[in-house]
């Protein structure tokens, strides 16, 4: 564990935190004037290894050379000059900090961070981080990599968690979640829809996916993967034999037979350590999702009914209803994939770059 402190003055400025993997949606917008909640699980922080916020310069303005250093293989609309390292937290593990009011712009309804970092710390007044909780942005306190320190308190070793141990101890990413929207004057003040934070994350492995299909088509399990990558893979791949089948894969799963091409698995969510098949499915291409949605995709808790109480006979179930399922289908978050994308060398293929400037159109169709 670690807790940050000020580079000018030392004053502490968090809670004691632990090191998480970056989510997939760290940087997601999400529709139009809703309201994301928080980004970071309290105690937890994460580092953006990537420059990210103000100064930004046009693409046309970047040297390829200097892009394909940074690990940027297609055309962006903009790469970041922003100091990398961000660090990232809850707002309410934040300690000492105060806001800067003549940064305090947004784009709609709260901050968004465009006017660089606008918490200072309380004990010298030194810029430190960038409060974000605008709508649709997911609400997070970014740490400026050249502003904080990070010290390890006596005894705050902290050993990651085994595999064994996670799937005894995270819970699965629920599919579906309720999305809350501003200020409405009747009726209800949210709606049930997609979890964003699948949709990032499907972003992230179509990209994977597509990469590793090497332009053949490519089959998914049935049931939530297959609503989550089989209609976009079928609308970007080419149909016809023979398919590329990508099959789960993980701890606490059958180990994968010999005709796996692709194996979706597990991220760990404290090292970012991709999860690695032993056995046949060795040489399969590995595909990562974060580890929560990954339990879900793996082991569905499939809906039934529950005892009955309240002065109901003994051995009468009551059948819950499920949680509402949106009324669309499954859509891959655009961001996420294009980010995603355009940092694997293979999108210099010509096939998966047509895949990259045809993306608006896929997104005004549907299919993001």
């Amino acid at each position: 564990m670690f807790v940050f402190v000020c580079a000018g003055c030392g004053a502490e400025l968090t809670i004691p935190l632990s090191r998480v993997v970056l989510p997939a949606h760290a940087h997601q917008t999400y529709g139009n004037g809703l309201q994301l909640p928080v980004l970071m699980e309290s105690g937890t922080f994460a580092v953006d290894p990537e420059p990210w916020g103000p100064p930004w310069r046009r693409w046309e303005e970047v040297d390829p050379d200097e892009a394909l250093a940074r690990g940027i293989y297609a055309p962006v609309h903009a790469l970041s000059d922003g100091a990398p390292g961000s660090i990232v937290i809850a707002p309410g593990d934040a300690r000492g900090t105060l806001l800067i009011p003549e940064r305090a712009g947004g784009y709609c309804c709260g901050l968004d961070g465009a006017d660089g970092p606008n918490m200072a710390c309380a004990a010298c007044g030194l810029p430190v981080a960038s409060r974000i909780d605008d709508c649709s942005l997911w609400q997070a306190a970014w740490l400026a990599p050249n502003a904080v320190r990070r010290v390890l308190p006596d005894g705050a070793a902290s050993v990651p968690l085994t595999w064994t141990e996670l799937l005894q101890a995270e819970n699965p990413t629920p599919a579906f979640e309720p999305i809350a929207t501003w200020g409405a004057r009747r009726g209800r003040n949210h709606f049930w829809s997609w979890n964003p934070r699948w949709e990032a994350a499907a972003g992230q492995a179509l990209a994977h996916l597509l990469a590793a299909s090497q332009g053949a088509p490519v089959t998914v399990p049935d049931g939530m993967s297959k609503e989550m990558f089989q209609r976009a893979l079928d609308a970007l791949l080419p149909a016809g034999p023979p398919a590329r089948r990508a099959v789960l894969a993980g701890p606490g799963r059958p180990v994968p037979d010999t005709g796996a091409d692709i194996v979706l698995v597990p991220t760990h969510p404290q090292t970012g350590q991709t999860w690695t098949p032993a056995g046949p499915a060795a040489s399969a291409c590995p595909v990562p999702l974060p580890f929560g949605v990954w339990l879900e995709l793996a082991f569905p808790k499939p809906h039934l009914s529950i005892p009955a109480s309240g002065g109901m006979p003994d051995g009468v179930l009551r059948d819950d209803p499920p949680p509402p399922r949106p009324g669309y289908l499954f859509r891959a978050d655009p961001g996420a994939f294009q980010r995603t994308l355009v940092r694997l060398p293979a999108v210099r293929s010509q096939w998966l770059s047509d895949i990259l400037d045809n993306l608006r159109q896929y997104v005004r169709t549907g299919l993001f």
